[in-house]
């Protein structure tokens, strides 16, 4: 069935999908990566693709800024086309010294100061975990291709212009590795619907530090991120 957000039809989509935010990033991994890609959405520019990679059948699509974006985008994947496992590949900004510029973050827990949870009615605070079977993958993959990754807790934040200027040395006391904006939203969805996913991201900035990557350098990292997410799927 299609939705308001995505015209697939049953079968268009894969088991696994690599979701990036940006969708032209969607766009060049399948033109990239894969094989026998077909295109199954443009509504939005929101771009989706299927095709194979070392004979893998994986899709590939976009899932905007914003855990609003990705809370529709994986909502969708996973209850109306079948879809097991999501593996977000995004960047993030650095909030730990120890966490340098093109460090692979996998994230196994995501904190968040967005009110997504609140949905689900619960009677305390949820803490969104990534699956655990995913980030063992993921690490192995890593160590075998001798790229540095780093397993922890990220944040997923609404805002990303915050008026309040003491807010990430708060996150960052608490040992958070980095932020970004879609993770948390992600696991939740997941856990609710009893699926798959992890949110797996490249430092491209670093929010202590100042230092942040060129465009240039930012397309040769993030094929690192890239290329783990694949060959894990």
């Amino acid at each position: 069935m299609s939705t308001p957000h995505n015209a697939a039809v049953e079968g268009q989509i894969a088991k696994t999908v690599l979701m990036p935010g940006d969708p032209l990033r969607a766009k060049y991994i399948a033109e990239t990566y894969l094989e026998d890609v077909e295109c199954f959405n443009t509504v939005r520019n929101m771009f989706g693709y299927t095709g194979t990679y070392k004979g893998k059948r994986i899709s590939v699509m976009g899932g905007g800024m914003g855990i609003p974006s990705i809370g529709i985008y994986s909502y969708e994947l996973y209850s109306f086309y079948g879809v097991e496992s999501i593996i977000r590949i995004g960047s993030a900004g650095g909030m730990q010294d120890d966490v340098k510029l093109r460090d692979i973050v996998i994230g196994m827990g995501a904190c968040t100061d967005s009110n997504y949870a609140c949905q689900y009615g619960l009677q305390g605070t949820f803490a969104p975990i990534a699956s655990y079977e995913l980030v063992e993958k993921a690490v192995n993959v890593a160590r075998e291709k001798d790229i540095k990754a780093v397993v922890g807790n990220v944040l997923s934040s609404d805002i990303f212009y915050n008026a309040d200027k003491s807010a990430n040395q708060k996150w960052r006391d608490m040992g958070v590795l980095c932020v970004e904006m879609e993770a948390a939203g992600l696991y939740m969805n997941a856990a609710k619907l009893g699926k798959k996913a992890l949110a797996i991201l490249t430092i491209s900035d670093h929010l202590y530090t100042g230092e942040e990557l060129s465009a240039e350098d930012r397309q040769n990292t993030f094929n690192d991120m890239m290329e783990i997410a694949l060959e894990m799927a």
